[in-house]
């Protein structure tokens, strides 16, 4: 008998048939890789020069640290300092996944299930915060407290936020659409028919939501997680602003102080086998997770839940999550700017601004011509060897963005010297840093494109890559556009690789407003900062456009 049945009732035939489906929903299988036909030697050269520009730096990161002596590295990594940013910075990393889970699985469940009002415009403001970086929602949180802060101007004086409260704060209000994303998505794709067949062997909701839901949407909390817990990892200006020393602040310090850049290097090797500790747990976790359906038909529309008596702390819930995440950021600015008039600014916001998209622009473009040999490769000749090429292409995106500079400043010193301190390795760092990124549309684009297209134009005589630029590029004009565009927007708001790479005396936006609020010049940092938020609102709409989730 299922354990879902009920403790002391005679096993019914329904109730057999309503717990083996519950039973096939949530039950992993085993996923095997398949092995495709090898595709020409030449298609490889792309990938694996892509795979040495993302390692060789890397490896000079790690040839730095070792080069001090045995007995000396390890009194570096035994430093009472070291075990105090490994704790803060596992503090922060769990108290902003403890966060974001607590306003994203309620809010996801609120706007996918329930009859709440609104859910179409609650999406969209959920998402919002995505276009607010992490240092501007610190800039805002810091805006709240001091003589001078917004708290005292309602006649609320109150200190300043800082340390872990204010770091993971910023951090939470700023990732928490990631998860909420995913959790929505998860909930939106399920079968009815599963929660159906559990309430039927009597459970009560919290029951069916524990035993059933919970491991259905299980595999969109990892996804989220993971982003989230990467995100944190490699953060440097919220908690810098917020002044709460993790590896990321400690590695800037060292290194811009140049008090001891091995030390910088050690650090950097540290926080790279910390980020590692999630992306392995989610391979794991996820390894035989399938949760597929595996009957026929298709799945019917979820009823939405009436909230009744609930609705009123549920729009309580929600207002309280959008004026945090959303109204304070804009406020904080619109208060800034009506305090000092950015109108003597916008020469400077206009030359950063310059500034930002010399190097962005070439770098969405460098992502994008990356990007096309590796996902082409993975989509029409699947084997081993192209999963490993499409793995590699994401260690860009998985590696803190600190360490990710770090590293290309050491290889820079040692290998190319030529390179230090140019606008071209800043471009090439945004580059390998958001390929994976860049990725994502043009994959899903080759998936649409039917492989006969290639074959009937190289049967016709055309060569390979003529062949590829008439039938294929123009079906991946709209993957290429949505890549480049992400990529550059995201740069645009890139900060710890732009505040270590960028060449002496130029300025992005990013930089302009890290360097002007640490300083406590909030109302001078506002411009900036406000320029930032609407050019990013770009990527909020491209987020929801190519990542596949419809508001409703």
């Amino acid at each position: 008998m299922s354990t879902l049945s009920r403790a002391g009732a005679p096993a019914t035939a329904q109730d057999v048939q309503a717990a083996q489906t519950i039973r096939r929903a949530v039950h992993p299988r085993r996923r095997r890789i398949g092995t495709g036909p090898a595709a020409p030697a030449a298609l490889y050269i792309p990938p694996i020069l892509i795979g040495l520009t993302m390692l060789l730096p890397l490896l000079y990161l790690v040839i730095r640290a070792l080069e001090a002596e045995p007995a000396q590295l390890l009194e570096m990594l035994w430093r009472e300092r070291t075990w105090l940013l490994l704790r803060n910075t596992l503090q922060l990393t769990g108290s902003v996944l403890i966060l974001t889970t607590l306003i994203s699985l309620p809010l996801a469940w609120l706007v996918a299930r329930t009859d709440l009002p609104g859910r179409r415009i609650i999406t969209i403001l959920a998402v919002m915060p995505l276009a607010i970086p992490g240092y501007v929602m610190a800039h805002a949180l810091l805006s709240l407290g001091g003589a001078n802060g917004i708290g005292a101007a309602l006649g609320f004086p109150m200190a300043r936020l800082q340390g872990l409260p204010g770091a993971a704060l910023a951090l939470s209000l700023y990732a928490f659409p990631y998860l909420f994303l995913n959790i929505r998505s998860a909930l939106l794709s399920l079968d009815p028919g599963t929660e159906e067949s559990a309430r039927s062997l009597g459970y009560a909701p919290r029951t069916v939501f524990r035993k059933v839901i919970l491991p259905m949407i299980f595999p969109g909390l990892i996804a989220g997680w993971l982003i989230i817990a990467l995100y944190t990892l490699g953060d440097f200006g919220a908690v810098a602003l917020m002044r709460f020393e993790v590896f990321s602040f400690a590695i800037y310090t060292q290194y811009s102080g140049a008090f001891d850049r091995t030390y910088a290097a050690a650090l950097a090797l540290i926080l790279l086998a910390l980020a590692a500790v999630p992306l392995v747990l989610e391979t794991r976790l996820l390894r035989h997770h399938n949760l597929s359906r595996v009957g026929t038909g298709v799945s019917r529309p979820i009823p939405a839940i009436p909230l009744n008596r609930w609705k009123g702390p549920a729009l309580l819930f929600v207002t309280v999550v959008v004026v945090s995440s959303v109204g304070l950021p804009l406020l904080s600015l619109l208060y800034w700017m009506t305090l000092r008039t950015p109108w003597d600014q916008l020469g400077r916001v206009a030359l950063y601004f310059r500034n930002s998209v010399s190097a962005a622009l070439p770098a969405a473009l460098l992502a994008v011509v990356a990007a096309l040999p590796v996902a082409y490769l993975r989509v029409r000749f699947p084997s081993r060897t192209t999963l490993l090429m499409e793995r590699t292409a994401y260690i860009g995106y998985a590696v803190p963005p600190l360490a990710l500079a770090l590293a290309f400043v050491f290889f820079s010193l040692r290998a190319v010297p030529f390179l230090y301190q140019t606008l071209l390795l800043l471009i090439i760092a945004w580059s390998m840093n958001f390929l994976a990124l860049a990725m994502g549309p043009i994959r899903s684009g080759l998936l649409l494109a039917p492989r006969r297209l290639e074959e009937a134009a190289r049967s016709l005589g055309k060569p390979p890559l003529t062949a590829f630029i008439v039938t294929v590029l123009p079906v991946l004009r709209e993957g290429i556009f949505a890549s480049m565009t992400l990529v550059f927007v995201m740069a645009l708001k890139e900060l710890p690789i732009a505040f270590l790479l960028a060449p002496t005396g130029f300025t992005t936006l990013s930089v302009a407003v890290f360097s002007r609020t640490s300083e406590g010049m909030l109302a001078e940092a506002a411009p900036f900062a406000a320029a930032i938020v609407l050019l990013s609102s770009m990527f909020v709409g491209l987020m929801l456009r190519y990542e596949g989730r419809e508001i409703t």
